[in-house]
């Protein structure tokens, strides 16, 4: 089996390689008849990983992972790759969470995503043996701000930034349908992780005991352990049933002041002090929105197919991301 992963250094992406790694589906990179295979065969599984930097990247994956060269917006250099690949699994897109949402970082978080997309499709469109499975990021600001309704999968796009960034993401590697091969859009909620994206930056009160509710404490916290998170798109992937938007948050998302209510007893601090939303906003500017804004998305798609959570309920998640580091 051959995997390829795009956004395969960031913090999904990171535990996806982990996770194949640790289940026996070894992986790796060799060279056969002169030519790069992208990943070296083994009697079950191979991966490859591509990136910008390569070089940079290589020596920090685990043993025997492939790091290959692409430019993010074309199948150049890498294309050849999907021909007879099982699975592609499309992550890339500049971080959301990584800074203030200046318009140059807006422009180039929305455009990353729909080139790489894209250059999926066009990888797709050359190999003479279509990949199996396309399972294509996403998130669950697709939905824009949300009120208190429950937003499953057949919810409507949001007209915010967020949700026209997530629509154009999905849309991007669209066409690879139309070529015979099942597609999967993963629409994630909060990644609970220490190692990245936006929760480290909710802890960050907590540490100075002056942790609580952010801004109303009403918004809704869609959210998801990180190792829930590889299980789903391993499952989604696995599954050949599966395809369609699946919404990749816990059952029964809390409400803010919910959530940290419970983050705060799992770190043994108070939750008691709210964070007024213009702290957040001077702080992050406008990509405050990720925490002072939330959707009640609910996981109807993912459950009704079969998926169990391992970490269904917020205390006992958040007590293992901070014991574990993860």
């Amino acid at each position: 089996m051959h995997t390829i992963i795009t956004g395969g250094t960031g913090l999904i992406g990171r535990a996806l390689i982990d996770s194949l790694v640790a289940s026996g589906q070894e992986t790796g990179g060799q060279e056969t008849g002169g030519q790069e295979t992208g990943g070296q065969e083994t009697a079950s599984h191979r991966v490859t990983v591509l990136t910008r930097s390569p070089q940079k990247h290589q020596a920090s994956l685990p043993a025997g992972v492939t790091a290959v060269g692409w430019d993010g917006k074309s199948a150049q250099g890498w294309g050849h790759l999907a021909d007879g690949a099982d699975a592609i699994v499309n992550l890339a897109g500049e971080g959301i969470a990584d800074g203030r949402w200046s318009e140059e970082r807006k422009r180039r978080i929305a455009q990353s995503r729909v080139d790489a997309g894209k250059a999926v499709v066009e990888a797709v469109r050359q190999a003479k043996v279509k990949p199996k499975v396309l399972v294509q990021a996403s998130a669950v600001g697709y939905y824009g701000v949300g009120d208190d309704t429950p937003l499953p999968e057949s919810g409507p796009a949001g007209q915010d930034f967020l949700g026209q960034v997530c629509a154009k993401w999905e849309a991007s590697s669209a066409e690879v349908e139309q070529m015979g091969v099942r597609r999967v859009v993963i629409r994630t909620g909060i990644v609970l992780s220490t190692a990245g994206g936006a929760f480290p930056k909710l802890l960050l009160p907590f540490y100075f005991f002056a942790g609580g509710p952010i801004g109303s404490g009403k918004q809704y916290f869609p959210w998801i352990h990180i190792d829930d998170q590889v299980r789903a798109i391993r499952f989604l992937m696995e599954n050949e049933q599966a395809s369609g938007p699946y919404n990749l948050a816990a059952p029964n998302p809390p409400t803010n002041k919910e959530f940290v209510q419970k983050l705060g007893k799992a770190m043994g601090r108070p939750a008691l002090l709210p964070v007024p939303a213009i702290v957040f906003k001077i702080i992050f500017g406008e990509m405050s929105t990720v925490l002072l804004d939330g959707q009640r998305a609910v996981p109807q798609a993912l459950e009704a197919a079969g998926f169990g959570f391992a970490y269904p309920e917020a205390t006992a998640a958040t007590q293992d991301i901070l014991q574990k580091k993860k």
